[in-house]
């Protein structure tokens, strides 16, 4: 049989089972337990993940139901995307609002909502420009492809000699580029020939990102401020000081990728609002969406970001109406409902009350800022974190582990206390009623 016999079969075949199976049909095939959700998924998904054995159907703030109606605590948060908590009406509103009217245009044209945004954008956090993409990897690739240009263009930087530095520990995504720059076996292994012109440096550790920068070569610098994917990893107070003036004085780009650690997750509008300074360019997405549509950016003065010219760089979706107007949904919530001073506070009561309570013997450290926080426990002494997790969500308690020993918690910002207390209280008992034994 020729290959377009076998083609004509292969369509005759699904057509054939479209014309048998309506969707109404397929609808009532819907799976209606956990089991068989879980089981059904396995079968036509790739297992690129490891999801909790847990089915969730229904959010509202910082509470989940599963299919069979359990309730939870969602301190996960779509990996810190939900700052706002589930389904925030005012974020909501916005999106159904703007559905009815224009959701997407090309950007080969003009529509009436992207300078709204970027107006917006520009005056919150002193910038010039504005670049908007979909998600967070694609707001660090966006960076750092403006980075290399300005590297020629600007620091004269011989053709393709351009370097980028970042941190051991880094996490920004799973595209070919960012596991490049990644530290982590499991996100390089078998994936190469990777991106070159990339170098790492311990986090943490100004002595050695200057050794890095003095190569004349190298354009950019990026950093999380506070490291999420590695574990709510907080960098010794005046590390990004020192950051800012290494880069300065080396004349490289420093690029802040605040896109789990900004917009309000840790007591701070920036994380790098601890240290009162500024990136020359700046990532955001996760929570800059309310986590109902990918919508990220990157924000920086012309001189940088002049660089850019038509047909150098883009996306199909980024910056479209729809995005356009969750965004600035999503932003109001966080910046005039009070909802950065409340993770402040409620951060500080969760570490305390963590440190203070769980088994000495037990508790290796509990760090963070704001509501981005971290468990780290004791092998020695405590199961794997992903049988802890396993437990604590049996409790009615969502979250996920990092490695072996780490958990991580990162609630709503929406969060009341007598919420976070509800919830201490089971990571507490939980953690203390496990034993390896």
């Amino acid at each position: 049989m020729s290959v377009l016999q076998n083609r004509s079969s292969h369509l005759l075949k699904h057509a054939r089972f479209f014309n048998n199976v309506s969707i109404t049909r397929l609808i009532s095939m819907k799976a209606t337990s956990s089991t068989e959700i879980i089981e059904r998924e396995k079968k036509v998904s790739a297992f690129n993940y490891d999801p909790l054995s847990v089915v969730i159907s229904k959010g509202d703030g910082v509470y989940m139901w599963d299919v069979e109606g359990k309730k939870y605590f969602d301190f996960l948060g779509g990996f810190a995307t939900l700052n706002q908590g589930h389904c925030h009406p005012k974020i909501i509103k916005a999106m159904v609002d703007q559905l009815s009217i224009l959701h997407h245009t090309s950007r080969a044209i003009h529509h009436d909502c992207l300078y709204e945004l970027n107006e917006f954008l520009t005056k919150t956090f002193g910038f010039d420009k504005v670049l908007n993409m979909n998600t967070g990897v694609e707001g660090g690739e966006t960076s750092i492809k403006i980075a290399r240009k300005w590297g020629y263009r600007v620091k004269k930087i011989p053709e393709n000699q351009a370097q980028v530095v970042f941190a051991h520990g880094n996490f920004w995504g799973r595209t070919i580029a960012a596991i490049s720059s990644s530290t982590d076996p499991n996100s390089f292994n078998e994936f190469g020939p990777h991106v070159p012109g990339y170098q790492v440096v311990p986090y943490d550790d100004l002595g050695k990102l200057e050794q890095a920068l003095r190569n004349p070569n190298v354009c950019a610098f990026m950093v999380e401020p506070i490291q999420g994917e590695a574990g709510a990893v907080v960098p010794s107070l005046g590390y990004l000081k020192g950051v800012r003036e290494l880069c300065t004085k080396y004349n490289v780009l420093w690029i802040d990728d605040e896109v789990q650690a900004g917009l309000g997750r840790t007591g701070k509008l920036l994380a790098v609002d601890y240290e009162s300074v500024k990136p020359d360019l700046l990532i955001l997405g996760k929570a800059l969406s309310g986590g109902v549509y990918p919508i990220s950016a990157v924000l920086a003065n012309k001189e940088i970001m002049g660089v850019l010219t038509p047909g150098t760089h883009g996306s199909t979706y980024g910056g479209n109406p729809l995005a356009c107007k969750i965004a600035m949904a999503a932003l109001d919530v966080i910046i005039n409902d009070g909802l950065i001073d409340n993770a402040f506070k409620m951060g500080e009561i969760f570490r305390s009350e963590i440190a203070k309570r769980v088994d000495k013997q037990k508790l290796i450290q509990v760090r963070g800022r704001g509501l981005l926080n971290a468990v780290v426990l004791n092998l020695k002494t405590c199961p794997e974190t992903s049988a802890v997790s396993l437990a604590i969500k049996e409790n009615g308690l969502v979250t996920k582990p990092i490695g072996n020993n780490i958990l991580r918690f990162s609630p709503a910002l929406t969060i009341k206390e007598n919420e976070l207390r509800e919830g201490i209280d089971i990571i507490v008992k939980t953690i203390n009623a496990t034993s390896c034994s």
